[in-house]
């Protein structure tokens, strides 16, 4: 069966963008997506849909997280101009700060690209900080992104789906015909067999989710050892996203309330209108970051299939942490770039 040529294991952002890099390039036919949870679904060990979600200096200055961060940057910002509404997708004002001077790298990739980029004077930011700037971000709407992304694949594209926890990443050879697997398992890929990289780690967040329609700017504070932030939430009837905590090898789906009131006095304090009788906190969530030492990994691994030892190939993609919003379509690109010549032999065979 054709659809059953290239696999992708797992239906958050990094899978959903790696299917849909492959129906832009004309593979739709070819895509079936394999995962334990679908957008519309909550559990701890589904990371996308708590996401704050934006774009954001929060990743690494390294050359993979600077290139995949000005991809996904431009194609989120067409998306906002041609599709926003049903995407879930917006321009945002936005204002970052750092306590600590960032990487001259990081500063020097934002300014070569991001919309209305200007650095704050030093006599105009706040006690303690030691760098600001200013852009126009974008934020997304996260669930309901994820339900855009998953109604065009489906509908759209015709791209099949099975629900379905795999027990090892050579599950995904769901047949003879398939070629390619895509390992986008996110936190899953510490522990699932074939995987099994000791290099990954959860990162806890916790948010409060709050309804705030006076909020309309996106602002952020990058502290040493915290991160605090504001983020609209785009198409929501005026929620916003207030965090946050990066706990690393923390993986409880608890909340608690004191972390709640730091969230809150660091938010308020950031940003004053948040003091406000218009101001609603409807709720506090968890959810784990799929984080990885040395950054995200994006590869190609040459495997033996079953007991025929036919050849296949696997293509890494996992390990983003909080910029799976942000890069999830770069790392795509790059995903699907390693196997190029594998898929494009599919349009050869199928002609045969």
């Amino acid at each position: 069966m054709k659809s059953e040529s290239v696999v992708v294991i797992g239906a958050g952002v990094i899978g959903l963008n790696v299917a849909l890099v492959l129906c832009e390039k004309g593979y739709s036919q070819y895509i079936t997506i394999i995962a334990e949870h679908l957008p519309g679904d909550t559990s701890i060990n589904y990371t996308s849909p708590w996401a704050g979600a934006n774009f954001s200096a929060i990743s690494a200055s390294d050359p993979n997280a600077l290139r995949w961060d000005k991809i996904g940057y431009m194609y989120l910002l067409d998306l906002a101009a041609k599709d926003g509404k049903n995407a879930f997708v917006k321009e945002t004002p936005s204002v970052e700060y750092w306590d600590e001077l960032p990487a001259h790298e990081k500063i020097d990739s934002m300014a070569a690209y991001l919309k209305d980029f200007k650095q704050i004077a030093t006599h105009d930011l706040p006690a303690g900080v030691a760098f600001g700037i200013e852009f126009t971000t974008i934020t997304l709407n996260a669930p309901m992104h994820l339900r855009y992304l998953f109604q065009k694949l489906t509908q759209e594209y015709g791209v099949r789906v099975i629900r379905k926890k795999l027990s090892k990443v050579s599950s995904g050879y769901i047949s003879t015909d398939t070629k390619v697997v895509f390992n986008c398992t996110g936190n899953a890929a510490k522990e699932l067999p074939g995987v099994q990289d000791s290099k990954c780690f959860p990162t806890r967040g916790q948010i409060l989710l709050a309804k705030a329609p006076h909020v309309q700017q996106n602002i952020m504070r990058h502290g040493k050892d915290y991160e605090t932030y504001v983020i609209p939430r785009p198409y929501s009837n005026g929620k916003v996203i207030l965090g946050g905590f990066m706990q690393k090898n923390v993986g409880t789906p608890d909340t608690f309330g004191e972390e709640s009131e730091s969230i809150l006095t660091r938010t308020t304090a950031l940003l004053p209108a948040l003091n406000s009788s218009e101001t609603e906190i409807l709720g506090a969530f968890a959810g784990l970051r799929p984080s990885r030492e040395g950054g995200a990994r994006v590869a190609r691994e040459n495997v033996k299939v079953g007991a025929s030892g036919r050849r296949g190939v696997v293509v890494h993609n996992y390990g983003a942490g909080g910029t799976g919003y942000q890069a999830g379509y770069g790392m795509a690109v790059e995903a699907v770039d390693t196997v190029i010549e594998e898929i494009n032999a599919l349009n050869t065979q199928s002609r045969l």
